[in-house]
């Protein structure tokens, strides 16, 4: 059963930015780049407050490098349709169980970025779930 809905086009697109933001990291990476995705949806907070769909999600101004890039358009391949499948189910792994926010840095994860706690590192990427007082409904939403 779908946590969000979805239809086959919105898998596909969920399965174009798994495989962009996060092709090099693996099966569980790309996972959690839509964990990430999903939580967005769900969590209804900060800076996804009003954010309903997937296609709203990608799309949103300043949300995911990976739509300004050729590789992102690209057609969807099944094993990222499978990963999609599964964010969009509610699966959820840590360390973007509760994550809103990932990124790349050059080095170490910092603590904190804009403000809110790391969560933890998966290979080159630092995950960051929000604060109860940013986001007590991401903390409710299954």
């Amino acid at each position: 059963m779908a946590v969000v809905k979805a239809t086959n086009a919105d898998i596909d697109l969920l399965a174009r930015l798994l495989r962009a933001e996060a092709e090099g990291e693996g099966l569980d990476g790309m996972l959690m780049v839509g964990n990430v995705g999903i939580n967005r949806i769900r969590g209804n907070c900060s800076d996804f407050e009003g954010i309903r769909t997937i296609s709203e999600m990608i799309y949103q101004p300043h949300a995911f490098e990976a739509t300004q890039k050729g590789y992102f358009y690209q057609p969807a391949r099944e094993v990222e349709r499978k990963l999609a499948r599964r964010a969009i189910a509610g699966e959820r792994v840590w360390p973007s169980k509760f994550s809103l926010w990932y990124f790349r840095p050059p080095g170490d994860c910092p603590p904190q970025w804009y403000n809110q706690p790391l969560a933890g590192r998966f290979k080159l990427h630092c995950f960051y779930e929000p604060t109860a007082e940013e986001c007590e409904n991401i903390y409710n939403t299954f």
